[in-house]
């Protein structure tokens, strides 16, 4: 036993799309929960994940990126973000070494100079960089902002994120433990599980489908005869057109994109998956608020 105080809180990652918040969170946690994509605004609400040890607990809240939203959905993504800015004890802010200080960043830096939270610079992708491009590149960003710390990592290669786990503990009050210590995440498996499907659709189509897209579970089912678990799941895009590129020449893409989801669901639920998929059109379903609830990004609730 060991008579350290165990320290809890809440800490937010934010900055523009693309800079590897959910990389950065599944690295933290040693196990994925975020989906990653290349393509800007793959995260489209917040995704706690539960990070537990003796020092204590922390819950890391991965939020979509802000940006100037051009749609409902884009509105319900910012809302998400900047409310949850006023809910934690630490902010991370990430910037992307690679591509430099843009006016993304200068966006929410004046949405950052006026919370009383620690906010940290993570200057992320610090393995794809010089490091003398370091230094003049974190001097622009303090010149805006007076940062409580300055953590230059590497969310794909892990270095530097022990020292930001310390860092974070350091700035922690004593505190409860607010999940169980095997738990990872808060969200229900069958959000994951939908997460997992519409990744596959971001990594596997062209760039007119991936933000037209919403996954819904429709069905979770034990069947008796087997050890196997029935999943059914309905992609639901906007046009017509998009449909088409996502079943597939005589449904390939379609049997692709769900082979490839159930191996992560298998590796979720620790059992055989028999995954059934389909799409349907929903014309704008990302201006229409009945949708968006349906979809699970419920304005009201920020």
């Amino acid at each position: 036993m060991t008579d350290q105080a165990f320290k809890s809180g809440f800490v937010a990652l934010v900055g523009r799309p693309n800079v590897g918040k959910s990389t950065l969170l599944n690295r933290l946690l040693g196990q994925k929960i975020a989906i990653m994509s290349d393509k800007p605004q793959t995260t489209r609400n917040r995704v706690q994940g539960v990070y537990t040890e003796e020092r204590g607990q922390v819950v890391f809240i991965d939020t979509p990126g802000i940006h100037k939203p051009k749609h409902r959905l884009g509105d319900f993504m910012t809302k998400v973000a900047t409310t949850t800015l006023r809910e934690v004890d630490i902010v991370l802010f990430l910037v992307d070494a690679k591509e430099g200080k843009g006016a993304g960043d200068q966006f929410i830096m004046e949405r950052l100079k006026n919370l009383d939270t620690p906010v940290y610079l993570i200057v992320n992708k610090i393995d794809q960089v010089h490091p003398d491009e370091l230094l003049p590149l974190i001097a622009s960003y303090q010149n805006d902002l007076p940062f409580a710390e300055v953590i230059p990592v590497s969310a794909l290669e892990g270095n530097n994120v022990p020292t930001l786990v310390d860092q974070v503990f350091e700035k922690l009050e004593e505190g409860p433990q607010f999940y169980p210590a095997d738990q990872v995440t808060d969200h229900p498996e069958r959000f994951l599980m939908a997460e997992m499907i519409r990744e596959k659709v971001l990594h596997h189509t062209r760039e007119e489908v991936p933000h037209s897209i919403a996954v819904e579970i429709e069905q979770i089912k034990r069947r008796e005869s087997s050890d196997t678990v029935y999943v059914g799941a309905v992609i639901v895009v906007e046009r017509s057109s998009q449909k088409g590129i996502i079943i597939g020449k005589q449904g390939a893409m379609l049997r692709q994109l769900g082979k490839l989801a159930r191996e992560d669901i298998e590796r979720l639920l620790g059992s055989k998956i028999y995954l059934e998929l389909w799409v349907k059109v929903e014309k704008d379903w990302r201006n229409k608020p009945k949708y968006l609830r349906d979809f699970g990004y419920d304005q009201e609730e920020y």
